[in-house]
């Protein structure tokens, strides 16, 4: 990085906010190391006594004085003890408020410099140390205003090395976000990995980690993953007996039947042939078994195509050998057809042809003509589809459309088990006549063949690929990281169809609905209190904003008007994830928790922070909903979802006064 980007670093630290996560005080004993430490945010390590070597992300450094070093979120550091060692270690959290300038912005998002490296000996050590040593005691105590100190501090160590580095004249070094995220994936492959929380975990922009990887691996993140997946899987087929059930938990499959449908895109044969046909090869192959997964992934040349989150069929010549396959077909049915014709004509010579031929081509007019169609507006602009489309496949939206009384032809797998129908009381045959079409982007080969006069996308990077389907219309159900409310959704995709008066129906019949719902729970949150949402994640713990969130959410704040803490109607993204020390600052007179029986809430609901919370003592907390294999209700937002959110939240409220 040159000096004029050490001038936009330092601009930036004048712009962003500060969260101090911790500070470590720590000695090693000779020999003693902390071998493949993960940094979790921005961290300084400050060497203040002893030698050690010290590697950043396989950069090595010797440091036998006072030396200091800087690394960002993700980053690899191991440090080896030559001699006794003491260090601070300072992790920090920068967060750009928004709105903000555009330049500030895109420094944050594509060449943020908290994540640079830097290591250098200070001219100054003692500077710094004197700050370190205020730093740590202030540290310690509890009061807020000795937090607010620790804040002022820090802002003295940061200018006195931003001092010394401009003196100095560092240059700090552009992390390789392609091998850290390579490294995290070889870490982490077992368990559920999206672009989105790959992206969180290195703490940038999706867009920026998906150009840098393909850049630098000629590859998305997420194909690369499943090529991780697929060398481990394959290693354990070859040289185990475990189950296919096994082998799938193992290298991050949810069960064998999405292992068995991923192994045949990429090998072209089932995990049991595979294994059948390549049992004993591992004994007599040449290259040694760690240069297995290099050479599975130069051999396989994969028919697919992964686009951040999701696998994608290469679009070019499998739907082009495809269309042939169709046109021929279609040619070879027009053959028999003329040749039936014909022989019919032979036998009947007293036909009149010509009249044949004009009574068909007026029959082709008259139903060109009945084609009508009609523009809507989109955010992509305005689009010409079908006034009544009769087929239509869909990526989100099942639940709205079914509502309106459109059955689509073929949705996403996964809408095709949402909690909420088997409450619906729809007929199980409306169900079997829907086409599973994979996941995002919805399967093009079984698109091409339910022939759709309408696509609805909700993901944009898709919509290139459906275009080539056929009609396709961009409705976008997340926003960033908040949605829009599931009315307003209800209302864009009645538009779509032009069934608003079916639509503004329903809501009138929802909206009585919940008005009969705050006369049941009239009392229960008393005037002057508040209340706060709290989901138990997979990968952490959540606080629901008052607008944008999700499950139930827009039901308990939108619906019901239950009054939101300060915090919620603060946050922007649709939900804060916090850490479980500073939930209680986000927590108001009630509170409702989402996922309390799912993985890892045992240990938050046992530990003394969340038995300490008033909330909790007084009784006033209302558990709902799972996001874990016992998906629920909540988990969606249409017309169905929400009539059965308001029975629940409704209930637990009520069971609290008991």
């Amino acid at each position: 990085m040159d000096h004029l980007k050490l001038e936009d670093h330092m601009m930036l630290w004048n712009q962003v906010f500060i969260k101090i996560m911790d500070v470590r005080h720590t000695a090693m004993e000779q020999g003693e190391a902390l071998r493949a430490y993960r940094l979790p945010v921005s961290a300084f390590l400050y060497t203040i006594r002893g030698s050690a070597q010290v590697w950043l992300d396989g950069n090595a450094h010797v440091a036998k004085e006072p030396y200091i070093f800087h690394g960002g979120k993700g980053m690899n550091l191991t440090i080896l003890a030559s001699d006794e060692l003491e260090y601070y270690m300072i992790l920090y959290k920068p967060i750009l408020p928004l709105p903000n300038r555009q330049e500030f912005v895109h420094l944050m998002g594509e060449d943020n410099p908290f994540h640079f490296q830097y290591a250098f000996a200070p001219s100054h050590p003692l500077a710094l140390f004197d700050k370190l040593v205020r730093l740590e005691k202030e540290w310690d105590q509890t009061h807020a205003l000795d937090k607010l100190h620790v804040k002022a501090i820090f802002y003295q160590f940061v200018y006195e090395l931003l001092r010394q580095l401009d003196q100095q004249r560092i240059r700090p070094v552009r992390p390789n976000l392609a091998s850290l995220a390579a490294h995290y994936i070889h870490e982490h492959y077992a368990e559920t990995i999206t672009l989105e929380s790959l992206a969180q975990a290195l703490d940038c922009s999706e867009g920026h980690l998906s150009r840098q990887f393909k850049s630098e691996m000629q590859n998305s993140p997420i194909h690369y993953l499943n090529q991780v997946r697929m060398n481990n899987a394959i290693r354990l087929l070859m040289r185990t007996d475990a189950t296919l059930q096994e082998i799938a938990e193992q290298v991050g499959f949810m069960d064998a039947h999405s292992l068995s449908r991923s192994f045949k895109k990429y090998k072209g044969l089932s995990p049991a042939r595979f294994r059948k046909k390549h049992a004993h090869d591992w004994q007599d192959r040449e290259l040694p078994l760690s240069m297995d997964g290099i050479a599975v992934l130069q051999t396989n040349n994969p028919l697919y195509n992964d686009i951040e989150n999701h696998y994608q069929y290469k679009t070019g010549r499998e739907l082009l050998m495809q269309r042939r396959t169709k046109i021929a077909v279609m040619a070879l049915v027009m053959c028999i057809s003329l040749l039936v014709s014909a022989c019919g004509n032979t036998a009947h010579p007293n036909v009149n042809s010509q009249g044949s031929a004009n009574k068909t081509e007026q029959s082709n007019q008259q139903a060109a003509a009945t084609v009508k169609t009609r523009i809507v507006s989109t955010q992509k602009g305005d689009i010409k589809i079908p006034a009544e489309p009769k087929r239509v496949a869909s990526d989100q939206y099942f639940g709205y459309l079914l509502k309106l009384g459109i059955v689509p032809v073929g949705v996403r797998s996964i809408m095709l088990n949402e909690a909420w129908i088997s409450k619906s009381g729809l007929p199980e045959t409306v169900m079997a006549g829907i086409e599973d079409l994979g996941d995002f982007p919805m399967n093009p080969e079984k698109l091409t063949y339910l022939e759709p006069d309408l696509i609805i996308s909700s993901i944009e990077e898709n919509i290139e690929l459906y275009e080539k389907i056929g009609t396709t219309v961009f409705l976008p159900y997340w926003e960033d990281n908040s949605t829009a409310g599931p009315i307003d959704k209800f209302r864009r995709i009645s538009k779509i169809f032009g069934k608003e008066q079916a639509a503004e129906e329903w809501i009138a019949e929802y909206e009585q609905k919940v008005a009969d719902a705050k006369k049941k729970i009239a009392g229960i949150i008393k005037e002057g209190e508040t209340v706060s949402i709290v989901q138990f994640g997979w990968n952490g713990l959540y606080v629901l904003a008052a607008e944008g969130g999700n499950y139930g959410s827009s039901t308990i704040y939108q619906m019901l008007r239950l009054p939101p803490t300060k915090q919620a109607l603060q946050m922007k993204d649709g939900f804060a994830k916090v850490s479980l020390e500073v939930l209680p600052d986000y927590l108001g007179d009630h509170v409702f928790v989402y996922g309390a029986e799912d993985k890892g809430a045992e240990k938050i609901l046992n530990s003394p922070v969340w038995k300490g919370v008033p909330a909790v003592k007084k009784g006033q907390v209302y558990y709902y909903g799972s996001s874990g294999e016992k998906q629920d209700e909540f988990v969606m937002e249409d017309p169905y979802s929400l009539e059965l959110q308001l029975d629940k939240v409704v209930k637990v409220l009520l069971a609290g006064q008991k």
